[in-house]
């Protein structure tokens, strides 16, 4: 096995890719830390972990709360005695309901989704770090955004924050490559989980987005599944990938090859959604 003897911190892994991530490392012989804001939700899938056959501890912590990271941090090493893979998956746009463009950010708004999505996965790597390098090894992956690099709909604090991620995972590999320790990003393109609640909720009308995002957004025609982002993540954790890092990969379904002006207009969606016509967009 891939992982066998490793331990990983999934953060944001109740659910979606984290859930699906933490699933194949524990396929593969990895002890897990199941990280999330519900306690129940993550002592669920740390229970699905151990059936798998592997050690797994559930930890509610707020990944933009210092204290709470560094109280996570001290939980696996308590139990593990160390953490060998770092993935910082916790983010999303919750409570925004689709705004975030230039006419309806709010400063507040900003602040909030940029902590979550940037200064979040700053603070657990760094609470981590000295853990990997106590040890002078750690594999440490960012879970990016294609909106950072391709954006098909303006959200201008959740992008902002997925792309400084690419500059924080160039930098951190730069610096920590002598000390043994591997930072990659991972950029997925449009894949179904839980984070598309805040835009559009379960329902016809995500199955008629997805079928047009898939149809003129995705060379592969086909949106996602938690299961394509959990195999490159593999690939960067394991031994596979021992000369890479610094490296940006898309698994997004042969995104961006499209041209961009291309792209279908997930705005234009959501505006005619509100209106009641999305079927004159899709």
């Amino acid at each position: 096995m891939l992982l066998n003897g490793k331990v990983a911190l999934v953060t944001g892994s109740a659910n979606g890719m984290g859930r699906g991530i933490a699933r194949r490392f524990a396929e593969e012989g990895c002890d897990l830390i199941i990280n999330d804001l519900s306690l129940d939700a993550a002592e669920r899938v740390a229970g699905e972990i151990r059936s798998l056959g592997r050690r797994a501890i559930a930890v509610k912590a707020d990944i933009t709360n210092s204290d709470e990271v560094e109280n996570m941090t001290q939980a696996a090493v308590k139990e593990f005695g160390k953490i060998d893979i770092l993935v910082n998956n916790a983010g999303g746009v919750p409570g925004t309901a689709g705004r975030g463009n230039s006419d309806n950010i709010t400063s507040e708004e900003w602040d909030r989704v940029v902590d979550l999505n940037l200064t979040g996965p700053f603070l657990v790597t760094m609470s981590v770090l000295p853990v990997m390098k106590r040890n002078n090894y750690g594999k440490i992956i960012f879970i990016s955004s294609m909106g950072a690099v391709s954006p098909c709909v303006s959200v201008l604090h959740y992008h902002t924050a997925k792309a400084g991620i690419l500059g924080l995972t160039i930098n951190l590999a730069f610096e920590l490559a002598p000390q043994n320790i591997y930072v990659n990003a991972i950029v997925p393109g449009p894949v179904d989980t839980t984070f598309w609640n805040a835009l559009v909720p379960a329902g016809p009308e995500r199955e008629a987005l997805f079928s047009a995002i898939a149809k003129k957004e995705v060379p592969l025609e086909r949106i996602g599944r938690p299961e394509d982002i959990a195999g490159p993540a593999l690939f960067l954790a394991s031994q596979l990938s021992d000369f890479v890092t610094g490296q940006i990969i898309y698994a997004a379904g042969g995104q961006p090859l499209l041209a961009h002006g291309a792209t279908f207009n997930i705005e234009a969606f959501l505006m005619a959604r509100a209106q009641g016509r999305t079927q004159s967009v899709v």
